[in-house]
């Protein structure tokens, strides 16, 4: 009886598609380290078929302006600023023109890497009769640390997961002597009823 729900749930499965979630960017970097500034604009339609291209700007903790700092248009990356040279990785969206992914990875961050960085996506939906665009922005304020700090949030939830973890087995040991007493006792008072 439950085999053929499973099988028909099985055979649902494959048509399923993943789902886009925009998830805001970490924002402390350590030194030395690479870091992935993440930049994620879901597109709401699915089924319309799109282009994108997506720019980075930066602007430095002493700089005025925003400068350009990196565009990915056409599966193809471009990094503008020469602070950047060699240490600037796409890690976005791959192998298609649709995209959702924006997202770069800086090796070897240093403290100059302290500033705020803008992600724009502009995307083209195409339909049959007409294009139509948009324009997304994403600002992303970076501090670049010299060792991670944690937060008093991410201590407590630990701490708590382990009280937690302590206190279920704890609660565990002791179910299960009571319910060994209780089978043993109902086991010799079978036993006498047998005499």
């Amino acid at each position: 009886m439950l085999l053929l729900p499973l099988t028909l749930l099985a055979l649902q499965a494959g048509l399923c598609r993943g789902a886009c979630v925009e998830v805001d960017s970490d924002t402390e970097a350590v030194a030395n380290e690479g870091f992935k500034l993440g930049c994620i604009s879901c597109k709401m339609r699915a089924e319309v078929r799109a282009k994108a291209v997506v720019s980075w700007s930066f602007r430095g903790a002493n700089d005025k302006d925003f400068s350009p700092l990196y565009e990915y248009e056409e599966k193809r990356g471009n990094i503008f600023d020469p602070r950047f040279e060699e240490r600037l990785d796409w890690n976005g969206s791959k192998n298609t023109e649709d995209l959702q992914d924006g997202s770069i990875y800086i090796l070897n961050v240093t403290f100059n890497d302290t500033g705020t960085y803008m992600c724009i996506f502009r995307r083209t939906l195409i339909y049959t009769n007409y294009q139509h665009e948009n324009s997304t922005t994403k600002i992303i304020r970076l501090q670049v640390v010299p060792k991670l700090t944690r937060g008093m949030a991410s201590i407590l939830s630990e701490v708590m997961m382990y009280v937690s973890i302590i206190g279920l087995q704890f609660w565990l040991v002791v179910e299960m002597i009571y319910c060994y007493r209780k089978i043993s006792a109902a086991g010799e008072e079978a036993l006498r009823e047998t005499e």
